[in-house]
């Protein structure tokens, strides 16, 4: 390594240091209360609670009297491009100001408790953040000393957060070395390493490779059932949403649209239960048909027939047997989270206006 190299990892290391200081004073001197996270109930109804919140930037109104409870457990927070959701999480977060209305988060006012909730909260962004030079372990370690945790026991939590999300030795390695799905699982390390009640994700799963994205939404759902977290996951992969999600909010036009469970979503209007079948549907659909039924058949060939109750599923079984139809599954149907979102955004105003979302 050169002088000139040498000099600038020296000025590097410095910089962080220096970074580190500030941030670790500055905590000590707030003027806020500082909450330790293991001293907060793990339970809160709602966790995130606004009322009428708007935000302006001039003259363009980027969300229009958001008014909505989020319960404990996993959140989903959808929307089109532009509706508002990264202004709300800023909003969240304390580093936006609403224009008017009011909220807390965890049970604490959005307005004075900035610091506090943010000492709460840990936020996985959707964009990399990270110092380059630094190996995965010591970015992680890094977030851990932000939240006042000190040195020896942040390197202890890295190390076993890192191993909770995946990481091999891959972690001893320079961050910019890594591959999206990497990149992925450090910010997500980030974002839990000081043990928060309440994480806000946004796309957390954007990258990953299939078995990946279904491990990462099985640690989401873990942290929820087993550990008591709540988490808003901002994503636009609908099927994730449906995959771990007890709530949904789905954001249109800076507006409220849709806040309900999600298995008040999932149930169709109108009781109906699908079948799929080992090898041709045709003859199950016509025989089912023949005796009153009304059945459809999606592109995927899958029977939906209209009726849930006992009778219904006797029948459907008996006119299988009856022309020698194979069922693989017979479940209640649900609607797709595809439906829910695009009936939730076609229900808004037209012509609404946008934001950077």
């Amino acid at each position: 390594m050169d002088v000139w190299q040498t000099s600038l990892v020296s000025s590097l290391a410095a910089l962080r240091s220096s970074i580190l200081n500030a941030l670790l004073l500055n905590q000590s001197h707030t003027s806020e209360s500082s909450i330790n996270a293991s001293e907060i109930p793990g339970h809160y109804a709602p966790i995130i609670e606004l009322q009428s919140i708007t935000k302006s930037f001039g003259r363009f109104v980027a969300l229009r009297g958001v008014t909505v409870s989020m319960p404990s457990g996993v959140t989903g927070l959808l929307g089109p491009n532009g509706a508002g959701k990264s202004t709300l999480i800023k909003i969240l977060l304390g580093l936006l100001r609403a224009t008017s209305g009011k909220g807390s988060v965890l049970g604490m006012p959005l307005s004075g408790s900035s610091r506090a909730i943010r000492q709460l909260v840990g936020y996985m962004p959707e964009d990399d953040c990270y110092l380059p030079s630094l190996s995965g372990v010591e970015c992680v370690q890094f977030a851990a000393r932000l939240n006042c945790i000190p040195a020896v026991e942040a390197l202890r939590r890295s190390h076993e957060i890192l191993d909770f999300c995946g990481a091999g030795q891959e972690r001893y390695r320079n961050v910019e070395t890594y591959s999206t799905g990497m990149r992925q699982k450090l910010k997500f390390a980030q974002a839990i390493v000081h043990d928060p009640p309440l994480l806000i994700l946004d796309e957390p799963t954007a990258g990953l490779d299939p078995d990946e994205r279904d491990t990462m939404l099985e640690r989401i759902r873990g942290l929820s059932n087993r550990h008591g977290k709540s988490i808003v996951i901002c994503t636009h992969i609908l099927p994730d949403v449906q995959h771990v999600s007890d709530y949904v909010v789905i954001l249109a036009g800076g507006r409220v649209s849709v806040a309900k469970p999600m298995t008040e979503l999932a149930r169709p209007s109108v009781p109906a239960m699908q079948i799929r079948t080992i090898g041709p549907v045709a003859v199950l659909r016509e025989a089912l048909e023949r005796k009153g039924k009304i059945v459809t058949l999606s592109q995927t060939g899958v029977l939906n027939v209209q009726g849930n109750t006992d009778e219904d599923i006797r029948l459907i079984w008996h006119t299988a047997a009856e022309h020698d139809v194979v069922i693989r599954s017979l479940l209640p149907a649900r609607n797709s989270m595809e439906t829910i979102f695009l009936e939730a955004i076609q229900a808004m105003p037209q012509g609404t206006n946008h934001a950077n979302s």
